[in-house]
């Protein structure tokens, strides 16, 4: 189905150019159900998230982020997980969870989750804010969910936030946030998905944490990058991994999202946006560019706003 079938005008097509080493084909971890959603002031009706999801899945996104099983009083936006899950547990789709701890584990696995993350900082500060633990003492609440969800046969993946600056400490690192890659990766997170959350990166600190965390050990395979687009610089450090190999990126359909527990941090990645991108350098990703648009429009329609996706903005408004 094209884009004017499903009410918008067609657009000029993108034109493929391929550029040599890139990733033939790259899988959209798609966040903007869970990281997109979690950030509104007001909840989302659960049977409005179920048809978002529902219409990501049938624009070809094969990941879907559902929900996170975190303590309501902490995301209270997302406190209808229980409900929410077993209304799109049948589509033929990945749809991971966030799981902070064995109660959250528990509560994911009881509805038949079997992709599910944790969620680590690379910086004190942050992980005080979020996790009420230091770094360390986050990384040994998560050994136990982490081991008992490869037990199962779970897959898992680990978020690490603040991997290129942090609103409280400033720049961060490379070798503080290849320590907690590592440690993730040691007890069994068979992903790792690098967070810019507040999206002060730029392309060379991304090669340079990719190339730091490939010295110790943590191959480029087994890496997504998460890129908030603050300073309008998450393409350009989406394609600088690109070039490295990475072929896990994250986004949000119509650019949702932030972070509630760091006020500097704006919207994720916009999944169109990435999509045209990838369309013209020639790369696969299974999504109908029409769909998803037509998608986050809708959803756009259920939140009272408009998308701050360009791509969105430039299909849904050709004359």
């Amino acid at each position: 189905m094209n884009t004017s079938e499903l009410g918008l005008p067609m657009a000029v097509p993108v034109q493929a150019v391929p550029v040599q080493n890139m990733p033939a084909r790259v899988r959209i971890h798609e966040v903007g159900a869970r990281d997109g959603l979690q950030n509104e002031k007001a909840a989302v009706p659960t049977g409005v998230k179920a048809e978002f999801i529902r219409r990501l899945a049938d624009a070809g996104l094969t990941t879907i982020e559902a929900t996170s099983f975190v303590h309501p009083k902490w995301v209270p936006q997302l406190a209808d997980a229980e409900q929410l899950f077993p209304q799109v547990a049948d589509l033929p789709v990945a749809l991971p969870v966030l799981v902070p701890n064995e109660r959250g584990l528990d509560r994911a696995l009881a509805l038949g989750a079997r992709h599910v993350a944790v969620f680590a900082s690379a910086t004190e500060s942050f992980a005080k804010a979020n996790l009420n633990r230091t770094v360390d003492e986050s990384l040994a609440m998560f050994e136990p969910v982490v081991s008992r969800a490869k037990d199962v046969g779970s897959a898992v993946r680990g978020y690490v936030s603040m991997c290129f600056g942090d609103p409280w400490e400033g720049p961060v690192p490379v070798r503080q946030v290849v320590r907690v890659c590592r440690a993730l990766r040691d007890m069994g997170c068979d992903e790792l998905s690098l967070g810019d959350t507040i999206g002060v990166a730029t392309p060379g600190h991304v090669r340079a944490l990719l190339a730091g965390l490939n010295e110790e050990g943590v191959p480029t395979g087994a890496l997504g990058v998460h890129f908030h687009d603050t300073y309008g610089q998450a393409l350009s450090n989406t394609l600088a991994a690109l070039q490295h190999g990475v072929a896990t990126v994250d986004a949000s359909a119509g650019g949702l999202g932030g972070c509630p527990y760091a006020k500097s941090a704006t919207g994720n990645l916009a999944t169109e946006d990435l999509v045209w991108m990838l369309q013209g350098l020639g790369i696969d990703t299974g999504v109908d560019l029409g769909r998803l648009t037509a998608t986050s429009v809708w959803m756009a329609g259920q939140l009272g706003r408009p998308s701050p996706s360009r791509t969105v903005n430039a299909l849904s408004h050709q004359e």
